[in-house]
């Protein structure tokens, strides 16, 4: 059939041609076709041709047994259906059954929901997402672990590497942490670490994990577990992850997992601060003003299903773990200590007491050191041992000190020996005052140390301003505070101090 549109062009043009044969022609269409649109007086309508079903003659008892007092599902009335003569598919069946319960209007949707609201400390929601992250410059699969506070709709976020039972409960304690509360209840979906079983079709108890229950004791707070395939129980835990991936997660990269959670406890904390549609109000105000005061206290510590793993410190102060090494404080050094590892990146180290000793980022490889030198401050010389160091050193603190090396360079034959007992001073006397002693030593040439601290002790406490270089007044560290201290003391008094501070 022509549409409205042919109809309305072949009235126009044969109204100009006046010509069957030429409005055919320019239209591009047949000639039968320029005459059965100029015999239809008006414009043509869509009539849709009805076509018979089988299931037409059985319509009355479909709708007879769909209804009280029968209530037939669609196989029932597919079955009594083919008992009664019908030689059908059951698709029609279920294609009528759609309209029919439409029609009833008692049928509710599937997707029909109450909405709940709990009371400030009530209730807190626990659920996870995965994403694909850059991480240290290549993508790796990540955990993020959500809770949220049900009536202030106050949100707390971490990333894991795991999302294994040790992963979980981990969070939830480190979550609970951060708001500064538990809350009596805690509603969580069905993963194994939290249920065993829930069968929806069962009169029976919920099933929970054991450790999942020492866990909500330890915390104080109860486990309810949402019905399965019904995430709408807890959907106020479930719309955040779109918007965490939407507007955190994509197009960014981190430097590693300590700087993603950093950044992504910081941009939802920062999200908290915006108006909530639904409540109308601010989280992180809500959440400070009426629902922090009803959280129940938080334990002392946290509930791990394993035990700590022993380590013991090698004489270069280091801990081995997973084929890495990392350095710890040198007064460990030959004790043993315990860690732990959660979310599958960070390392947890404690002594023998259960105090915290660091916590650090696992290596993300194998056979891979991670040194921090302020675990070496105690033992580490403050002068370096080796020659060529010395000279850069001795040149680059002190102005004199090439021209020193020069001449000490034709008069001892290791110059950097004396040079290197010089900087030993620096624990005595500033730069400055070393730096004008070194050029007087030159002039003078009294270069040996000997001989420089035999210098020291004349000059020290006396005002030397007027000399050819000008300095302050010459003055020794404090011990205790680093300040200058008024007292003149004798050079041989800092070099017994010097002898038993090398002794120890």
């Amino acid at each position: 059939m022509k549409d409205l549109e042919d109809w309305a062009a072949v009235q126009k043009v044969y109204k100009s041609t006046k010509s069957k044969r030429a409005t055919a022609s320019m239209l591009g269409i047949s000639r039968n076709t320029v005459k059965k649109l100029l015999a239809m007086k008006k414009p043509p309508v869509y009539c849709r041709t009805d076509y018979t079903s089988k299931i037409d003659r059985f319509k009355e008892k479909i709708i007879e047994w769909r209804c009280e007092p029968y209530c037939f599902n669609g196989t029932r009335i597919f079955r009594e259906l083919r008992n009664c003569g019908y030689d059908g598919s059951i698709g029609p069946v279920y294609y009528y059954l759609r309209k029919v319960d439409e029609d009833i209007g008692d049928s509710i949707s599937k997707k029909a929901t109450t909405r709940i609201e709990t009371p400030p400390g009530d209730q807190a929601q626990f659920d996870w997402s995965e994403y694909q992250i850059p991480i240290a410059g290549r993508f790796r699969t990540v955990y993020c672990f959500s809770l949220i506070l049900a009536a202030s709709r106050k949100k707390v976020v971490c990333f894991s590497l795991k999302e294994d039972a040790d992963a979980i409960y981990e969070a939830v304690q480190e979550l609970f942490d951060e708001l500064g509360g538990v809350t009596k209840e805690l509603l969580i979906d069905n993963p194994k670490a939290f249920v065993i079983e829930n069968n929806p079709k069962s009169e029976d108890e919920i099933r929970y994990n054991p450790h999942a229950l020492l866990m909500a004791k330890h915390l104080g707070t109860e486990l309810n577990a949402c019905p399965c395939y019904w995430p709408r129980k807890k959907g106020k835990i479930e719309r955040p992850f779109n918007y965490i991936e939407e507007q955190f997660v994509k197009g960014r990269s981190f430097a590693s997992m300590e700087d993603l959670n950093s950044q992504g406890k910081a941009f939802v904390d920062e999200w908290c601060n915006q108006k909530h549609t639904t409540t109308q109000r601010i989280p992180n105000q809500h959440y400070l003003l009426e629902e922090k005061a009803t959280l129940l206290p938080l334990p002392q510590n946290h509930y791990y299903i394993r035990g700590l793993q022993n380590r013991k410190v090698s004489p270069d102060s280091f801990i081995s773990i997973g084929s890495n090494k990392y350095s710890v404080p040198v007064k460990y050094v030959g004790k043993t200590l315990s860690f732990r590892m959660v979310y599958g990146f960070r390392i947890m180290v404690y002594d023998r007491n259960g105090n915290k000793v660091l916590s650090c980022e696992a290596q993300d490889g194998k056979h891979l050191v991670r040194i921090d030198a302020e675990h070496y401050e105690p033992i580490a010389k403050k002068v370096s041992t080796s020659i060529p160091q010395v000279r850069r050193d001795f040149t680059e603190r002190f102005s004199n000190g090439a021209r020193y090396l020069d001449a000490a360079g034709t008069k001892f034959d290791q110059p950097t020996h004396h040079a290197r007992k010089i900087m030993e001073l620096q624990e005595l006397y500033s730069d400055a005052v070393l730096d004008y002693f070194i050029g007087k030593a030159v002039d003078e040439c009294r270069m040996d140390i000997k001989s420089f601290r035999q210098m020291l002790k004349e000059y020290n406490g006396r005002d030397i301003s007027q000399s050819s270089c000008t300095l302050p007044e010459v003055s020794i560290k404090s011990e205790a505070s680093g300040q200058a201290n008024p007292l003149t003391r004798e050079c041989s008094y800092y070099e017994e101090y010097l002898k038993e501070v090398r002794d120890a």
